[in-house]
């Protein structure tokens, strides 16, 4: 028996964007709008989310017509036209994967065609072909937060069954397309992100238009779950080895004491917030205690016949998490925060350990191999000439860093870590280019002002040392 003391030598280091946060160009080509592109960033903004699709169809029908509001993710950084620059900035760091998604509504802008817009492929072709010969494995993400906006309206998003068909024929033309260039697919990013509310347009519930909204979440999950096992099914008809993953934003709860109350509180808890989608995805079924669950919210579930069997016979390869913070569950209080941990000024745990205890927790309960998909610290980064000194980071970073590679030494099989986000780029909760995550400095602010000029931070020069060093620099 070995001992695993270390990073394996095949270790994927390297980063993450989501096309609606990085692209721009959100009209070109033939491109739709999805649902991120009627979210506005107002003059007077705070550190609260705007990210949340709350809208009426006056809201919507206004925002699409706005061309003079600050809507940030329809100019993201112009990745669309950079991204040759910027991948090259990555490669200059010794970058071995780079993950980032596929926009939907370039593919198919209303979501409902028959026919895919073939620029909107071209533009793809051109960036996998470009991420492949910098040396990078490209992992995709399939659906992150870029629902066509003519599905929510005129469907109800997910909430439709019909969804599921519109989905498996955007995921069968890029899967068939890029079967020999792209080995890692990430159906749904963070398919539990609907638990954060019911509005988020990762799920495109629409209007508050159900009467059980807490059902109709549920029942939109199930059309995902549904829609995630058709993908790995199609993925075993093509020629490429392709990897299948599904993906969860990770936070974990403690209990608040010790009490058995708290204790039973947090596992509840991390059951319906963290288990429950890979259960269902990885391990083929709906779990006792969702069906408990369920039960007591009086929620019916509506599956068709072959649904069970889908899911039990077409299971992910992988497991992908994003990683930020952990929070602390009560009995009496519910969800709290950890009063033993420090805070960043976005208000989110600083807790390193809390990603070495969330691997061994995945990996003792699947037994797949884990990729952390996302971990960053969104921050104020103060340019100052040509540099920007973000000793932050590389602390910060460095403590997680070093907690993956314990929970390497614990046994557990973690393949590949891809910090959020390489290069900043739009933030998803706030909107915001002030928070910044990225080992380069993009020089544009809140509004889209600024010269653009791509400028490494200190950052960029310590992650360059991990990836050169395979984690001996940490």
């Amino acid at each position: 028996m070995n001992l695993k003391k270390e990073f394996p030598d095949n270790f994927l280091w390297g980063g993450a964007i989501a096309a609606n946060q990085a692209e721009g160009a959100w009209d070109l080509d033939g491109k739709g709008p999805s649902a991120a592109d009627i979210e506005e960033l107002p003059d007077c903004y705070s550190r609260t989310s705007i990210f949340n699709f709350k809208h009426t169809p006056e809201d919507i029908r206004r925002h699409l017509e706005d061309r003079s509001g600050n809507y940030p993710r329809r100019r993201g950084i112009d990745f669309y036209h950079t991204y040759p620059d910027d991948l090259a900035l990555m490669k200059e760091m010794g970058f071995k994967c780079f993950r980032t998604s596929i926009a939907w509504t370039r593919i198919f802008p209303r979501g409902d065609e028959e026919t895919p817009n073939e620029a909107g492929l071209e533009f793809y072709d051109r960036l996998i072909d470009e991420i492949v010969r910098d040396g990078m494995e490209p992992i995709i993400t399939l659906s992150h937060y870029e629902t066509p906006l003519a599905l929510i309206t005129e469907y109800g998003g997910w909430y439709n069954r019909k969804t599921i068909g519109f989905f498996l024929r955007f995921a069968e033309t890029v899967m068939k397309r890029y079967e020999h260039k792209v080995k890692y697919w990430i159906v749904i990013n963070q398919i539990n992100s609907f638990d954060w509310g019911a509005e988020f347009p990762g799920l495109g519930l629409t209007l508050n238009s159900h009467e059980n909204m807490e059902e109709a979440r549920y029942q939109s999950l199930h059309h995902q779950f549904v829609a995630s096992a058709l993908v790995k099914q199609f993925a075993g008809s093509l020629d490429g080895e392709m990897m299948i993953g599904c993906m969860n934003g990770s936070r974990m709860y403690y209990p608040l004491t010790c009490h058995p109350d708290d204790v039973m509180a947090a596992c509840r808890g991390n059951q319906m917030n963290q288990y429950f989608y890979g259960d269902v995805l990885i391990r083929g079924e709906y779990p006792g205690y969702a069906l408990r669950f369920f039960d007591e919210q009086g929620y019916r579930i509506v599956m068709e016949e072959g649904d069970e069997r889908l899911l039990r016979e077409n299971t992910a390869d992988f497991f992908a998490f994003s990683y930020y913070c952990t929070s602390t569950m009560s009995a009496g209080e519910g969800v709290t925060e950890n009063p033993q941990l420090d805070r960043t000024m976005y208000g989110w745990a600083v807790d390193p350990a809390g990603l070495r205890h969330s691997l061994n927790q995945f990996w003792d309960r699947w037994q797949v191999p884990l990729f952390v998909a996302e971990n960053g610290l969104g921050t104020h980064d103060q340019l100052e000439g040509d540099e920007v000194h973000d000793d932050y980071r590389v602390e910060y970073l460095s403590a997680h860093l070093r907690s993956i590679r314990e929970a390497i030494r614990d046994g557990v099989n973690c393949f590949g870590y891809a910090a959020w986000a390489p290069i900043d780029i739009i933030s998803c909760s706030q909107g915001e280019m002030d928070k910044r995550y990225g080992f380069i400095y993009v020089d544009l602010d809140n509004f889209g002002k600024g010269s653009g000029r791509r400028i490494r931070k200190d950052s960029f020069y310590w992650y360059r040392d991990v990836i050169k060093t395979n984690g001996a620099a940490l």
